[in-house]
């Protein structure tokens, strides 16, 4: 990984900062971005004290907003003509519905939305043998796409909307594998395990409550970040694009995510929504 650019959402904390550190002992310069500006600033120290000789950036960007996924996306193209990997990490889960300035529900907005907008924007700045990882989850098991309520409006339950979100990302990398077939670029996704990291801790209610309980028995963060790690850098998958992993390794995620006229229809509505050519 040495000199190889790689640009990640999510990496101030839990396994998107774990999953920096390890990419940059292994010699490549972090490109990240971050919503909290002192956040962003102590993850960009420790990422120098790891590798000093790197020249690590960090943007600020809030990522709930399309004109703020455009903006930050397109500020790290103008700033870097190539880059090797892009990490989606960046994700919420909120106990109640909120709704975004753009009329999106947030946790579509941030868990599907910037996944989309960056990495249409990003791609562009991608060579034969670059790799885009986006991380999903267990979670999208039992979920299922309503197509005509995708902002959740009607019988909203935070877990189960954060399960459509990543029902999604995994969607969306199909899809995205097939758009990129024949340019070297590949994508894929992952399911990280249950990690005991800051993520929920904010959701609200008893949702929060369960999480944090929960976490006693979860996954480090070391250990969550290593599908991340092995997708952005193992030579041993290098070819490998448009898969679903867990624990390294390929996995079968559940039939509604491999549903690719589902794919198709969300990249296109996904498109209309950021106002960009599907």
């Amino acid at each position: 990984m040495a000199g190889k650019t790689i640009v990640i959402t999510g990496a101030t904390s839990g396994i998107g900062e774990v999953a920096a550190d390890r990419l940059a002992a292994k010699g490549a310069r972090i490109v990240f971005v971050a919503r909290d500006r002192h956040r962003g600033e102590e993850t960009l120290r420790h990422l120098h004290a790891i590798a000093p000789g790197a020249e690590h950036s960090v943007h600020y960007a809030d990522l709930s907003l399309i004109a703020e996924m455009k903006r930050v996306a397109s500020e790290i193209a103008e700033a870097e003509p190539e880059i090797d990997v892009l990490v989606n990490n960046a994700g919420a889960l909120f106990n109640t519905r909120q709704v975004t300035a753009d009329g999106l529900e947030m946790t579509f907005a941030v868990n599907h939305m910037a996944y989309f907008v960056v990495t249409d924007i990003l791609r562009r700045r991608m060579q034969p043998g670059a790799r885009i990882v986006s991380t999903a989850s267990d979670a999208h098991k039992g979920a299922k796409l309503d197509f005509d309520d995708l902002q959740s409006a009607r019988n909203f339950s935070g877990f189960r909307v954060y399960g459509r979100s990543k029902l999604c990302n995994i969607l969306f990398t199909r899809e995205l594998a097939r758009r990129l077939e024949g340019t070297g670029v590949t994508a894929n996704c992952l399911h990280p395990g249950f990690v005991a990291t800051r993520f929920g801790d904010h959701s609200g209610g008893i949702l929060s409550f369960g999480i944090r309980a929960a976490k006693n028995f979860a996954l480090t963060p070391e250990q969550g970040a290593e599908t991340i790690v092995y997708l952005a850098s193992s030579p041993d998958a290098a070819n490998a694009t448009g898969g679903y992993f867990v624990k390294s390794a390929p996995a079968t995620p559940t039939k509604e995510a491999q549903n690719d006229a589902d794919a198709k229809r969300l990249w296109g509505i996904s498109a209309d929504i950021a106002g960009i050519a599907a």
